[in-house]
């Protein structure tokens, strides 16, 4: 695996969560799994052992040389090894990609050397290494190497490569004078390969050079062969016919599960959460200076603010509900300045509505999805999103835009859902404030007016399993299929 993210050591999304969890279910299945990262200060003072795998090397980039080392740690004594590309120039920063100016304007040199890094670690490390799996753009250039030899390293022949776009939306676009820093000759700098609109393309780079490519929702996998959300990508992702599959992510029980959060007031599963959501949601309205009303819906969202995330929409929501509607709202999040000005003008208005935390916290982001009633999750697109899936195993029905990922995981409200026990959540299809409060209403009036469904579509959720088990083998499927082909291929004659 080679990532940007990967928990416990480096997270600003999902792509950690992914590239924390299914590392360790590949292992369980029996294979041998390393994760490569870049050496963040965050990443190496997280409270692990490292430990110097007297591996180092120089690599010319950008008219210079440049230094880096490798260290490994492992969790726990477990199966998995991570390995960091130390180099402090690149990655001793207080954050991964930016801050508050905007993203580092070096980030094209930074994620070319970590790539170039990872392929020759493998050599030095002499990893026997069947797959190399690669997590979005800062990753893009490695199937390239892979495909035209860079470097000449033994380990190619036998390797194959999978491409996963987590969010086809954040490609590692930079201008043409940049392509020297990957080290590939300018005949690569094509249409057909990594040239973009007249950008190198990270993104595209990993798209055309995998051997196989993923998305982590089947719905999504369709959906960016579209215009809407094809970010101009689309006639690419056309051309990869089979190539390309959807695979929807699991979710890791250990962390998310009613009855073993540590965090909770008190444990419940789909058996007794009656009494634990009550707790928990008492417990929540007291942290955020709600009023303690058992009766009054509590609705939730977590993630960041801005514009994908449907917050136009919510905001528009909230300043006439707040006025006009006994809801309590539970809000975990931070971004964009004018949602979070918005929010909060809003929530200083109306103190006894709106409890909004402007921060990312684990521990409250737990007691959200357990205390709230519903989880709100209006995204204008969503490649495959984590929270529903959370929220359906605590027992906070989900209401979301039925896009990517949320159309795979929520199954919505009918007589036919209902009968099938089936239902597990509220789903609306236009993008408009309209659809947005008409499905609200809808909900809540199920919540407070019938019971006995509302219980039903509760417990059908906890019921449902999102753990990596599937997901792990649907990604092993696709391993086995590069490892066949390649053992199929025809010798090159020269």
């Amino acid at each position: 695996m080679i990532s940007a993210e990967a928990l416990p050591f480096a997270k600003t999304g999902g792509l950690a969560d992914v590239c924390g969890a299914l590392p360790s279910r590949l292992a369980a299945m029996g294979h041998r799994c390393s994760v490569f990262l870049p050496g963040y200060a965050r990443a190496l003072q997280a409270g692990y052992a490292m430990h110097d795998t007297h591996v180092g090397f120089v690599i010319e980039i950008g008219g210079k040389f440049v230094a880096a080392r490798i260290l490994k740690a492992t969790l726990d004594d477990g199966p998995v090894d991570y390995y960091f590309v130390d180099q402090p120039h690149y990655y001793g920063r207080p954050h991964l990609y930016g801050d508050e100016h905007g993203d580092y304007n070096d980030n094209c040199e930074r994620f070319s050397f970590f790539c170039r890094a990872v392929v020759q670690a493998i050599d030095r490390l002499r990893l026997p290494v069947d797959i190399v799996h690669c997590h979005d753009w800062q990753s893009g250039l490695v199937p390239a190497y892979l495909k035209t030899k860079f470097g000449n390293h033994a380990w190619y022949d036998r390797a194959g490569s999978v491409m996963t776009i987590h969010n086809l939306a954040y490609q590692g676009r930079y201008w043409v004078h940049d392509m020297p820093l990957t080290g590939l000759d300018f005949q690569y700098f094509n249409s057909e390969q990594m040239e973009f609109y007249g950008d190198l393309c990270f993104l595209k780079t990993g798209i055309v050079f995998a051997d196989m490519v993923t998305t982590v929702s089947p719905h999504y996998s369709k959906e960016i062969q579209l215009p809407e959300f094809g970010c101009a990508l689309e006639g690419v992702l056309k051309k990869l016919g089979d190539r390309l599959t959807g695979i929807v992510n699991g979710v890791d029980y250990k962390q998310w599960d009613p009855l073993n959060d540590a965090s909770l007031p008190q444990p419940y599963s789909s058996t007794n959460w009656r009494a634990g959501k009550a707790a928990a949601k008492a417990a929540l309205q007291k942290e955020l200076g709600l009023p303690v009303v058992g009766d009054v819906p509590v609705i939730g969202l977590i993630g960041r603010l801005a514009s994908q995330k449907g917050w136009d929409l919510v905001i528009t929501m909230l300043e006439h509900w707040a006025a006009t509607r006994n809801v309590q709202w539970a809000v975990l999040g931070s971004g964009e300045s004018r949602f979070q000005n918005a929010l909060q003008r809003i929530a200083e208005r109306f103190p006894d509505k709106i409890g909004a935390r402007f921060e990312f916290s684990d521990r409250l982001a737990h007691a959200i999805e357990a205390g709230s009633d519903m989880f709100l999750m209006p995204s204008q697109y969503e490649p495959c999103g984590l929270n529903q899936l959370y929220s359906l195993r605590y027992g906070t029905v989900p209401i979301v835009h039925a896009v990517g990922g949320l159309v795979d995981t929520v199954m919505g409200i009918t007589e036919a859902t209902l009968n099938q026990h089936t239902a597990t959540g509220f789903s609306f299809y236009n993008y408009d404030i309209g659809s947005l409060t008409r499905t609200t209403e809808q909900a809540i009036d199920l919540y407070q007016r019938e019971k006995d469904i509302w219980a039903k579509v509760v417990e059908t959720g906890m019921q449902q399993d999102w753990s990596w088990g599937k997901s792990a083998e649907r990604y092993e499927a696709v391993y086995h299929r590069i490892v066949t082909d390649k053992k199929n291929q025809e010798p090159l004659i020269s």
